[in-house]
């Protein structure tokens, strides 16, 4: 956090949602979003005039950095409102305490370069920022954040879940925050706010984290190094995975089969069952962690357990309610919904990755760490789906960088009176 000049921050401990503001929170974003256009063009202005202050004499104009750094505010917080990770109706300026608000450095000298070609270095960051917030970013003038893309996808679900039960579920809550964390950073790098690059590292959002013990947890050992070679002929590469993964899916699919009605009668699957089906999953993620360079070995076949740098930890058989069991697929359904747009966030990343590979010898840790989230997701899709628990899949960034989850650490004891 301390590294970034745009911070996220969440004051939202409740996550109640006022239905009736759910039900209507479109038309009632009807004000904000015009508001939004007006001033978001007003703000491109400045930004060009704020860049021609910067290229001669390297150092932003305070009373520009002002304007957008208010701009930038106030959109992430409708941004904020319209998805339902925020429920208070915002200001028509930025308010210090709404729920999902940016904090922002003041002005600082910038790299007159990186000024003068801004837009062309933040098309990778764009790129990126589409994929998880939709088609178009709608910091930039209330373009239509339900386009798509992760948070699109979230919104749409967690409109359902919202009227439901009159909360949003942490999980929607958290993805949403990182999403608008990091669209912040990438229009606040093209409003020339600052000249840091946008970090996607979900692990750096400790506002958007969470301290779990899933059942299944992914475990990152992986050291960012990649080889130039193995990584410009990675498809290729892949390929023998992808078939086997096939051959041995046909053996998955009857195993699920026999699982599904397993649990179903005895409430618990069986744990030879557990294991195969795990190691299935577990080799799937080795696989893609290959393909998308989240990793940088070649990969076994066998899915074994510690095999590889991206790995996960499945716990034991478990009894599991038979209804959930009974129902599994279709409860899956909105998981697999949002597992799907964090796949093509994932994607970007690695397209992005494979060219920062082949330059440098190594990938950058947002990027990594981004499609370690994904996996982490997409492992807990299938092993809800395939019946190893029946714990629901949690959408959320989860809490410490290298993603094994563990409580924090206790305070340390307090001195005995002979030691004050």
């Amino acid at each position: 956090m301390s590294g970034r000049a745009i911070r996220l921050t969440i004051q939202d401990p409740d996550l109640e949602r006022n239905r009736w503001t759910v039900g209507f929170r479109l038309l009632l974003a009807i004000p904000h979003l015009i508001w939004m256009a007006l001033w978001f063009s007003l703000a491109f202005l400045v930004a060009i005039v704020n860049g021609i202050a910067i290229v001669f004499s390297g150092k932003p104009a305070p009373m520009c950095h002002r304007f957008n750094s208010s701009y930038l505010r106030y959109a992430a917080q409708v941004v904020a409102y319209v998805t339902l990770a925020a429920n208070p109706y915002p200001r028509f300026t930025w308010d210090s305490s709404y729920p999902i608000d940016v904090e922002i450095d003041p002005a600082q000298p910038q790299n007159r370069w990186s000024a003068g070609f801004r837009i062309f270095l933040a098309i990778p960051a764009m790129l990126l920022a589409d994929a998880l917030m939709g088609l178009g970013t709608s910091f930039a003038g209330g373009s239509n954040v339900s386009s798509g893309g992760v948070v699109g996808t979230v919104a749409f679900l967690a409109w359902f879940a919202c009227l439901a039960r009159g909360r949003m579920p942490q999980g929607f809550r958290d993805v949403t925050a990182y999403a608008i964390g990091y669209s912040a950073q990438v229009v606040g790098y093209l409003l020339l706010l600052t000249d840091r690059y946008p970090n996607s590292d979900p692990a750096e959002y400790e506002s958007a984290n969470v301290y779990r013990s899933d059942p299944i947890r992914l475990v990152n050992g992986d050291d960012l190094r990649r080889s130039r070679l193995t990584v410009f002929f990675r498809l290729p590469l892949a390929l023998v995975h992808l078939a086997w993964l096939i051959i041995w899916g046909i053996a998955y699919f009857f195993a699920l089969i026999a699982n599904w009605f397993a649990t179903l009668i005895r409430g618990t699957s069986p744990a030879a069952l557990h294991r195969f089906i795990a190691a299935y999953v577990r080799y799937q993620i080795h696989t893609f962690a290959y393909l998308l360079l989240v990793a940088n070995p070649f990969p076994g076949f066998s899915g074994r357990v510690g095999s590889y740098p991206i790995d996960l930890e499945i716990d034991p058989p478990e009894r599991q309610n038979r209804w959930i069991t009974g129902f599994r697929i279709f409860l899956a359904l909105p998981a697999m919904l949002v597992s799907g747009a964090l796949a093509t966030a994932g994607f970007v990343a690695a397209i992005m990755s494979w060219f920062y590979a082949l330059v440098r010898g190594r990938v950058p840790t947002g990027l990594r760490n981004l499609g370690a989230f994904a996996l982490r997701y997409s492992a807990q899709v299938y092993g809800y789906v395939a019946l190893l628990t029946d714990h629901y899949p949690y959408s959320g960034p989860t809490a410490g960088g290298q993603l094994t989850l563990a409580p924090p650490p206790p305070p340390p004891p307090a001195p005995a009176d002979w030691q004050t």
